[in-house]
């Protein structure tokens, strides 16, 4: 088996229900549906956050976000501009793997775990970098913005600011397109890649060209899944154009749930973006590998975004000897469709947002809210409707046990459990702001003004 080039496209705040093969039908997605077609969609694959910060972290990097500090911004659920913490540079991560196996690597898109310059992807393995910093909204007419004083929006490349407040309707072509032109040059140059395209959509505020908003039944939303469903048909397309659709392995997934309004829906699961019922942390993923993954398949097991840096290191021979924890494993069995292989997990732990407290524990089919004394039978109750903890006292015993395991491991406050397994945060003195408001700029421009866009708390 040769080593695939490797894509892997990051939606933002995208919904369990949101796509035409998670069951959707507001919102057109043909080349995505088509994709699930000719590879594997996963039925119950993890983010390890319900928000992006420390959702991007762990896909970075095959760990819990609460083992390397960065569960939570500092001092808000998320990262903001000018904080001092980020991805330590010493941590090991997935582009670096990457790199040292002999691939061109870029990123595209959203970073959000760090802006300072050592915390900058270029810092972490990428060749180069073209994107937005942190979240689109995160810019000076943000709502809350008399709380957050954010400065305007900084568009980057590599390290520079190249332009502020960009135009967010034309982002994602100018994103697809920088992705064509990397794609494009390593085809030419028979240089194996690594592509990390992490779009804004569907992030508030949204913003699309006219002729998906004209074409949407779903609003801004639909607009914005569409336009995403096209970029990614468009890298499909050069695939196959350029004669390597068979050696390429594309995965697409997202980083936590949809918010619950605005058009976006996480069904048929409880809870919202925010929360840890499955709404909020079980994602839509879908990995295409011609030959290699099967067509037309359904995995059903455990599985999550920490999973990637083992499992791709398994299929492009990577060292990942320098790290010295994975909280991932490697599926590369489960996505190559081999017979009889299971989940490597004996569970999973949900940590809520800002509060560094372990909520759930799913092992099995069994999930255990600890703060609140429910469990569900997620085989046959996947909404979380039903609790049973009274009538499985040893199921609770179990989970409650596995949890003992991971407070000691990564810590909890609710229990005072400052975890023995946990690193230090990436920090920096003296942060500074990539960015600085000027208040008679007179291109300021109100990015809430959209009718059919609502505040997000």
């Amino acid at each position: 088996m040769n080593k695939p080039n490797v894509i892997i496209i990051f939606a933002d705040d995208l919904g369990y229900g949101d796509l035409g093969c998670y069951g959707s039908t507001a919102n057109a997605t043909p080349r995505m549906d088509q994709m699930a077609q000719e590879g594997m969609r996963f039925t119950d694959f993890y983010a390890t956050s319900p928000v992006c910060s420390p959702s991007r972290a762990a896909l970075m990097t095959g760990c819990y976000p609460k083992r390397l500090g960065l569960d939570s911004g500092y001092e808000y659920g998320v990262l903001l501009p000018g904080d001092p913490i980020g991805l330590d540079p010493k941590t090991f991560s997935l582009p670096r793997m990457f790199s040292n196996a002999g691939y061109a690597t870029k990123m595209i898109g959203k970073w959000h775990i760090g802006d300072q310059p050592e915390f900058l992807p270029i810092r972490h393995g990428f060749d180069s970098y073209f994107g937005l910093p942190y979240s689109n909204d995160m810019l000076p007419d943000h709502p809350d913005n008399k709380r957050f004083h954010f400065p305007p929006l900084p568009l980057m490349e590599d390290e520079d600011v190249i332009e502020t407040d960009p135009n967010q309707a034309s982002l994602t072509d100018r994103y697809t397109a920088e992705a064509l032109r990397f794609v494009e040059q390593n085809a030419r140059d028979k240089i194996p890649f690594f592509l990390y395209l992490a779009h804004m959509y569907v992030h508030l505020p949204i913003h699309t060209p006219m002729k998906y908003r004209s074409s949407s039944c779903n609003g801004a939303y639909g607009a914005a899944v569409a336009h995403m469903d096209q970029s990614t048909g468009c890298i499909f397309d050069d695939l196959e154009k350029l004669g390597i659709d068979d050696e390429t392995l594309v995965i697409f997934t997202s980083d936590n749930g949809s918010n619950g309004r605005d058009g976006g829906s996480n069904a048929p699961l409880r809870g919202t973006k925010g929360t840890t019922w499955e709404g909020g942390m079980r994602e839509p993923c879908i990995m295409r590998w011609p030959a290699h993954v099967p067509a037309g398949t359904v995995c059903s097991e455990i599985t999550t975004t920490m999973d990637l840096l083992p499992t791709l290191a398994t299929l492009v021979g990577g060292d990942v000897s320098e790290t010295t924890v994975l909280d991932g494993h490697d599926i590369s069995k489960l996505m190559l469709g081999k017979d009889n292989v299971r989940s490597p997990y004996e569970a999973v732990y949900y940590y809520g947002v800002g509060d560094h407290t372990l909520h759930a524990v799913r092992s099995e089919n069994w999930k255990l809210h600890l703060l609140r004394n429910e469990l569900y039978n997620l085989s046959v109750d996947i909404a979380e409707q039903h609790n049973v903890f009274a009538e499985h006292g040893d199921v609770v015993t179990r989970l409650s046990a596995l949890a003992d395991g991971c407070r000691q491991e990564l810590g909890d406050a609710h229990t005072q459990s400052a975890g023995t397994g946990c690193k230090p945060v990436g920090r920096v003195d003296n942060p500074r702001a990539l960015t600085t408001l000027d208040q008679m700029d007179p291109v300021i421009r109100a990015m809430y003004d959209l009718d059919d866009i609502k505040r997000e708390d």
